[in-house]
């Protein structure tokens, strides 16, 4: 046994181990990625098909191979129609742009914290007057088709602003509002709805809509119920319910000012290496 690990280890190059660890890193991802959507749950159907078709040949059951066979070959094109939304998602994990503007992450850090410090106050008074809101605020997918279905507002983010729009006799009020970077974008757009089963049925319409566009981009929504007040937050599809605003405020701060405290230190560490070259200099 020894000598059997020993030629395969030898025979083993770097090469080839860099292969496994991708291979390895990129199934992990995949696997990461599935889990606890739809996906999870059809491609365990696949697995058992996959199985019952080598347990028919190996039993010699002729006719139960036939037909599994003739079904895993259309499963081949049922695979890209079920798997669509998944696919898509996907898709656009790899091929995210930074067209969009800049998150609140990239902006001046004073200038995100009042514009949190709007949202913040904005969804306080939502929660306590029970006004129905569904704010989704774009990160590095761009949700122009979303933007398209409302009405186009690009203008400076107000607790006021978001009041106006929210409220029951605006005509407005029954879409979402999308924000884009530092701005209130657009407002009444019609979100994709969540197909997932997993949805409490006391959520309605609202909140359906605030996790579904989640599943189909990397956007982030909060969300008020016009029934209760109770604020939720969704991302990546999952909901996050009875939310206070400190805990919203302390998620945005999370999402959107790490990057910004990681270049500052980067600032400062350049400016370290800066008086040190010069000093250098000084020296010489």
């Amino acid at each position: 046994m020894q000598e059997f690990l020993r030629n395969v280890l030898s025979g083993i190059g770097i090469m080839d181990a860099v292969d496994i660890l991708i291979v390895a890193f990129l199934v992990y991802k995949i696997l990461g990625f599935i889990r606890e959507t739809r996906a999870e749950q059809l491609i365990k159907g696949l697995l058992v098909l996959v199985i019952a078709t080598v347990l028919s040949d190996f039993f010699k059951l002729h006719t139960l191979n036939w037909l599994l066979r003739g079904v895993m070959t259309l499963g081949v094109v049922a695979i890209v129609v079920v798997f669509q939304p998944e696919l898509r998602r996907g898709l656009e994990f790899l091929g995210r742009t930074k067209l969009v503007k800049p998150g609140f992450g990239q902006m001046d850090k004073d200038k995100a914290k009042h514009i949190i410090a709007e949202f913040i106050r904005a969804i306080g008074n939502f929660s306590k007057d029970r006004t129905g809101a569904l704010i989704v605020l774009e990160r590095g997918t761009a949700l122009n088709d979303m933007t398209e279905s409302g009405t186009i507002i690009d203008a400076e983010i107000s607790a006021e602003l978001l009041g106006n729009l929210f409220y029951e006799g605006s005509p407005l009020h029954d879409g979402a509002v999308i924000i884009r970077g530092d701005r209130v974008f657009a407002a009444g757009c019609v979100l994709p709805l969540s197909q997932s089963r997993t949805i409490g049925k006391e959520l309605g319409t609202r909140h359906r809509a605030g996790i579904g566009i989640t599943e189909h981009s990397d956007a982030l929504t909060v969300i008020v119920s016009e029934e209760t007040g109770i604020i939720s937050m969704a991302i990546d599809g999952k909901l996050s319910r009875f939310l206070d605003t400190k805990t919203v405020e302390k998620k945005l701060l999370d999402l959107y000012l790490k990057n910004g405290s990681i270049k500052e230190k980067s600032s400062l560490l350049s400016d370290l290496f800066g008086k040190v070259r010069r000093k250098n200099d000084g020296k010489k």
